[in-house]
């Protein structure tokens, strides 16, 4: 089994900054992929970012520029540095591992609120 630690979501100001983090540990052979997903009030889940083993990153096209994924792969642990945040940025944010055998993770969730 894999858990995985999320922590850094909170209140902000429009415009303001928050990072997240996410460490993973247990059984964890190779992760092939680790990122972030959120879901506001009455929406479906959606990608946010990604980050592959080699380093490849995607972005959904409303943070692209605003928002950084990056991977700490000793530690197992995936950030998101999030800026110029919106208040449509608002909502619970997932962390989101695979593994090359084959078997994705979440995380419990964290809340962003950017509201003033």
């Amino acid at each position: 089994q894999v858990q995985l630690v999320e922590s850094g979501g909170g209140l902000v100001q429009p415009g303001g900054s928050l990072r997240l983090s996410c460490a993973a540990s247990g059984t964890i052979f190779s992760i092939a992929y680790m990122g972030w997903f959120r879901q506001a009030a009455g929406k479906q889940r959606e990608l946010v970012a990604r980050i592959r083993s080699g380093g490849t990153t995607v972005y959904d096209y409303s943070v692209k520029g605003r928002f950084t994924i990056s991977r700490d792969n000793p530690k197992n642990t995936v950030f998101l540095q999030m800026s110029s945040l919106k208040p449509e940025d608002t909502a619970v944010y997932y962390c989101n591992v695979g593994l090359f055998r084959g078997g994705e993770f979440w995380g419990q969730g964290t809340q962003v609120t950017v509201s003033s």
